[in-house]
Parts: structure tokens; sequence; C-alpha cells
């Protein structure tokens, strides 16, 4: 069950009541095999630990078993539209979350900045992480690229990733990436999926031939991947499926783009814990749901440092109370995937999901870990039930039949 396209005509009269759900990006890992624990287990979540006792626990899947989800699809799938129907681009996404001038015709794409050595082998996917500021400098650069016939607009997103829109005619988004996902090997050759994107493979290869010349004396940001083609999304606005006043608050530009593409009013802000719930508080009033973003537990897994993501669990566990003192009547906290940093990649396997409201069955749990939440009452279900359930446990579906 898909949740967007089964509750337009349940939805309950007058109900006020309000929805916290905080993604934690990459929350599930595996066991460390030095220790056998995972992340989760390894942390000290004393606040969370509270809430698997005295809450329903359970694990979600965002695309199904053995598929390992984008952060794009993997949001969709939360906010309760089916991600294998509306499949859109990553650069679609960020150039909605950076505000760029995107509209329908155009074709935006996500940059990396990489590093390349004399052979043109990629030696570092991310540059090392360059700060934004960085970013930003070369974007600059980047805005000397000429195409005739088209018009290209270059945005810094969050350390080395940036995002392109392209504008002009006969332009489609049915292009393979460039990035090939491992170190040692040239970027991937851009390929047309499809006859008409013959003319954004040629565009997309000028664009990366002048990034390369303008790249060229750079250290270590000496060139860019370009992937996640996409065009303009048009999908159900979340205030027609579930009636809801709906909030963003998330520091990350993409995670932005994908909540604006649902149809949330977004913030801009710092990807810092604090500033975001400062955010949250300010917009509270006025919204019936919203959705609070934790991103740098995903950047942790991806770089392998399990210690750092360890850090990070423990600071969003601290944060816990200040989340829970709004008093929504229904509090989730899960993940969009898991990213397990002895993979140093987003994966497959199920997200541990804490609910917590006056109408949730107290599991007992021992704690919020993966192997905790096998255990639970919510069991293992597909992501895109997640909004169903939490209108139900804010009273605002009706039932369904006589």
């Amino acid at each position: 069950m898909t949740s967007s396209e089964f509750t337009r005509g349940l939805l309950a009269e007058g109900r006020d009541t309000k929805i916290l759900l905080v993604v934690v990006d990459g929350l599930g890992g595996l066991p460390d095999p030095r220790t056998g624990k995972s992340e989760l287990d390894a942390a000290r979540l004393p606040h969370l630990d509270a809430l698997a006792a005295s809450g329903s626990c359970g694990l979600i899947s965002p695309l199904g078993p053995g598929f390992t989800p984008g952060s794009g699809p993997a949001h969709l799938a939360l906010f309760g539209y089916d991600p294998w129907v509306h499949q859109i681009g990553r650069g679609a996404l960020s150039a909605m979350g950076l505000g760029l001038d995107f509209r329908a015709g155009d074709v935006a794409a996500r940059l990396n900045f990489c590093t390349v050595d004399a052979q043109g082998r990629v030696t570092d996917r991310r540059a090392g992480r360059i700060p934004t500021e960085k970013c930003r400098e070369l974007c600059a650069k980047l805005g000397a690229i000429r195409i005739p016939g088209v018009e290209v607009a270059v945005a810094a997103e969050m350390e080395y990733r940036a995002a392109v829109v392209f504008r002009g005619a006969g332009l489609e988004d049915e292009v393979g990436d460039s990035d090939p996902q491992v170190t040692g090997v040239p970027p991937h050759v851009l390929e047309a999926r499809g006859k008409a994107s013959a003319r954004m493979v040629e565009v997309a290869n000028t664009f990366l031939d002048q990034a390369r010349q303008l790249l060229a004396g750079e250290q270590p940001a000496n060139m860019v991947l370009i992937r996640g083609f996409g065009r303009y999304p048009v999908l159900p606005q979340m205030g027609e499926v579930y009636g809801l006043r709906s909030l963003a608050v998330a520091g990350y530009p993409m995670y932005r783009g994908v909540a604006s593409a649902v149809g949330m009013e977004t913030v801009e802000t710092d990807w810092h814990l604090d500033q975001e719930l400062e955010v949250l508080r300010s917009h509270w009033d006025g919204c019936d749901f919203a959705y609070l973003h934790v991103k740098k537990t995903d950047s942790a897994g991806e770089d392998g440092n399990f210690e750092l993501k360890v850090k990070v669990l423990e600071e969003v566990d601290h944060y816990v109370p200040q989340m829970l003192e709004l008093k929504p009547e229904v509090f989730i906290l899960t993940g969009d995937h898991s990213t397990p940093s002895i993979m140093r990649s987003h994966s497959w396997h199920p997200v541990p999901l804490v609910l917590k409201s006056p109408w949730a069955m107290p599991d007992g749990l021992p704690g919020f870990a993966e192997r905790h939440c096998r255990s639970g009452s919510l069991g293992l279900m597909p992501s895109t039930r997640v909004m169903a359930l939490a209108l139900a446990h804010a009273r605002r579906l009706e039932k369904f039949g006589a």
C-alpha cells in the first residue's frame, strides 16, 4: 500500500493534531566485525532507548528486499509516494532545493567535484569533501562555460556537491551518469538511454570538456562527475492527499528539494541540528506536519567512519527531549535508508523506526537498535506506509467501509 494513493477519501475533518517526523539519514547500520555491535548498538542513546520501551518499533524497507535506494527515492517512499512510479532525477531535487530557476522543459543534474590523476582516473569521488565555500568558488569558475543554444546555471549545494540546470530546445533527461561509483577508473562515458536524449548527451559532454579545462589547475577538485539527470517533477501535493500544512526543516538543499516536490513549505537553514531545531520551533505553530532532516550520520557512514556515526547518533539522542517538548501528538524517528559504516555506502538493509503517540502499543524493547526493532509490534513494512500510520495515530483518518 502506498499512503498517498489511499488517504484522500478518508481524511477526518477538523483535527488539529500535529506530527513530527525526524529522518536520521543513513540511520541503519551493520555490526562491526571487531565488536559485533552496529552503530546504534554502540551508541549511548538513553532517550531513544526510553522511546523504544514506551513506544512502538519496527523496521521499514524503502524499495523492497535487495534494492538499495538513493536518498531521493527513499524520501519519496517515506512521504508516501511510490518511488518506482515517481522517479525523479537527483539533479532535479538539488536544483529545487537550491532555489535555482528551474522550469518545465529544463534538465538538471547533480555535480560532484572530484579528483582525477594525469591519466584521467578518479582517485577521490568527493575531492576530500572540500568545504562548501570552496565549492562556491569552483562553481563561479564553471559559470564561464558557454554552450551554443543552451543556458547553463551552476550552484553549490554542500561540500563537494553542486547542481547544474540546462535550458534549451530538445533536451531530455534519459542520460546515464559519468560517476563510476568507484576509484581507480575513468569516469563513465555518458550514454543516451533513448534517441531523444542524444542532444542532452552532446550538451553535457561539452559542459564536461570545458569544466576539465577550467579546473585543470585546481587541487584536489580538478574535475566534476555528472549524475542524476532529471526534469522538473510534477507530483500530487501533500496538502491534497493528506490534508496537512507541511513544513520541511533540512540544512542540506537536496532534501528541501524533495520536500518541495511534494508540496511542503521549506525553510533554508544550516545543517547543524541545534539550528534546525531553532527553525522548527519558530515555525511549529503554523504547521500540522513537520519533517526534520539529520544529514551527518549518512556522511559518516559513507566515509566508513564508525566512531563518528556513533557520535552523531548520540548528538541526535541528546536533542530528542527538545523535539518532544514541542508536544507532537505523533513523534516518529527513523531513517531514509541504511548506510553501514563497514560498507561505506547506502545499502538495502531495513531501517529502524520508533513511533510515540497516545495510541502507540508500548513494545517494552530494551533499546533502539536494529536487532531490537526487529521484534517490535510494527514489524517489517514498506516505507510507503509510514504516512498512513502517522495519520492514523494523529486520528486524521476515518474508518474505511461500513
